[in-house]
């Protein structure tokens, strides 16, 4: 098996695959190892995104932008003013040219409806401009959302299960026209965000049960150009986090190498929407827990 590869990688390589961004190693062997930094709390329980050296972060009707210390440096408490239809929910979150790019939506009780593809400034954090959705897709709700830059895409998921979330959701970065969908195989439940680094997509899961002290994980794959399907991989078990709850939105910073997940402690969700808290706690903390990259 191991000649069969290695000829597979030589042909890949022989085939004139220059681009440092196309990985060359198989998805699944791939192997590094993320060493906790540390964590920070945050204001915002949904998403974090990074570019040059400031953090963004969204709450379920906020966003927040940081500097490289992370010291609040401005915030929209109204961010859905603009919208044509009615919206109340933000989700994970990405960031491209100082332009936050947001999956917003209506959601309530687990069902999200008025999905929209959101433009934001990243300095003023107004809504610039909507992409227009594609509604015959299939999507039920967007959870996350992340740029390929490299390929100039934007990727939805999706966290209401069955058909809905067994996809991944394409858009033109550019003209915003909807590109398609690629299933994925065995798909992890209750997808809650998804990154684009280095070639590879990543997508968190809050698949652990936070009332038996089960750890949420995130997975990792490669899409191709014209891939309807793709497969997943075990990235990380998130063992290390203070206390289990449920994980949100991730990002990675390529400059410092780190890895950056938001994660919630202390109220219980139900059906997507916090309901009470856990013994110890009077309010929900969100924190980013900060990652440094190991090969």
């Amino acid at each position: 098996m191991k000649t069969v590869k290695y000829l597979l990688l030589l042909l890949i390589i022989l085939s004139g695959c220059s681009n440092k961004n196309e990985e060359v190693v198989p998805v699944e062997d791939k192997s590094v190892s993320y060493v906790l930094n540390r964590s920070v709390e945050v204001d915002g329980r949904q998403g974090v995104c990074y570019e040059n050296g400031f953090y963004w972060v969204s709450g379920s009707k906020t966003l927040a932008k940081y500097d490289k210390d992370w010291n609040l440096i401005s915030q929209n408490k109204d961010p859905f003013k603009g919208y044509e239809i009615e919206v109340n929910h933000i989700g994970d979150i990405d960031v491209y040219n100082n332009e936050l790019y947001i999956g917003a939506e209506y959601f309530m009780d687990g069902v999200g409806t008025n999905i929209q593809i959101a433009v934001y400034d990243g300095d003023t954090l107004e809504l610039k401009r909507t992409f227009p959705f594609e509604s015959d897709s299939g999507q039920l709700e967007c959870s996350g959302i992340a740029v390929n830059p490299d390929k100039r895409t934007v990727w939805m998921c999706s966290w209401v299960g069955e058909d809905s979330g067994k996809y991944l959701y394409k858009y033109d970065l550019d003209t915003g026209a909807y590109l398609g969908k690629v299933e994925m195989k065995d798909p992890p439940k209750w997808l809650q965000g998804i990154a684009y680094y280095e070639g590879c997509f990543y997508l968190s899961s809050d698949d652990g049960d936070a009332d038996k002290d089960e750890p949420d994980h995130m997975y990792r794959t490669q899409i191709e150009d014209d891939a309807t399907e793709c497969v997943l991989y075990e990235e990380k078990a998130f063992d290390d986090v203070i206390k289990q709850g449920e994980i949100e939105g991730l990002t990675f910073d390529k400059e410092k190498q780190q890895f950056l997940l938001l994660y919630n402690r202390g109220a219980r969700i139900i059906l997507g929407m916090p309901s009470g808290f856990y013994e110890g706690y009077d309010h929900e903390i969100s924190e980013v827990f900060i990652y440094d990259i190991k090969d």
